[in-house]
């Protein structure tokens, strides 16, 4: 029995990659930001509900991205997201979202309650860039506030050479980065 599960385990993972060998490093993201208190109380318009992104076909997949150039996009060799970048960035926001503003997150599918303040974007940019040599998250993101509508451009970047140990933490710092800016706009 031992000896089964392991098996099965890594053949649920291959399954998961389209039977491919499983990459040596598989990436999420974790929020840098100080844990805050778990009980939260507000008015359903104080609440805020986190979109998943919008993103292009070269970023919404597991294999990370990298701009060669214009129109040239490879992938880093040896590193995949656990699951696509644009639902681990909605989760990433969501939780710096109460960590940074104390406020009430909703899940969009909690569907009959009030959205309070719904927060949507497009992911322009979320990979490394060789040119730069480094990692650029790019978010355009849309705030509706009752009858208001918001939009601003965030962008944080952070140093990476290219292979999965250095972009997968400058990934996760400039996505922390750019939730951390999204944060304190929603909060202000």
């Amino acid at each position: 029995m031992r000896l089964i599960l392991p098996l099965a385990a890594s053949l649920a993972l291959a399954g998961c990659f389209g039977g491919a060998k499983v990459p040596p490093t598989l990436l999420t993201l974790t929020p840098s930001a100080a844990e805050a208190g778990i009980d939260r109380t507000a008015a359903a318009s104080e609440a805020v509900t986190i979109e998943l992104p919008v993103a292009a076909k070269e970023i919404r997949q597991v294999r990370v991205p990298v701009l060669e150039g214009p129109g040239q996009v490879t992938y880093v060799k040896d590193l995949q997201y656990l699951e696509s970048p644009d639902r681990l960035f909605q989760q990433l926001l969501s939780e710096t979202v109460k960590r940074v503003t104390g406020r009430v997150v909703i899940d969009p599918k909690q569907t009959g309650i009030d959205p309070g303040t719904r927060v949507s974007g497009v992911l322009q940019r979320f990979g490394h860039d060789t040119a730069t040599a480094r990692v650029i998250v790019i978010y355009d993101a849309t705030a509706t506030r009752g009858g208001t509508v918001q939009t601003r451009r965030f962008t944080a970047s952070a140093p990476a050479d290219g292979t999965a140990a250095t972009v997968g933490p400058a990934i996760n710092a400039a996505a922390n980065d750019v939730a951390v800016q999204v944060a304190r706009w929603i909060g202000g």
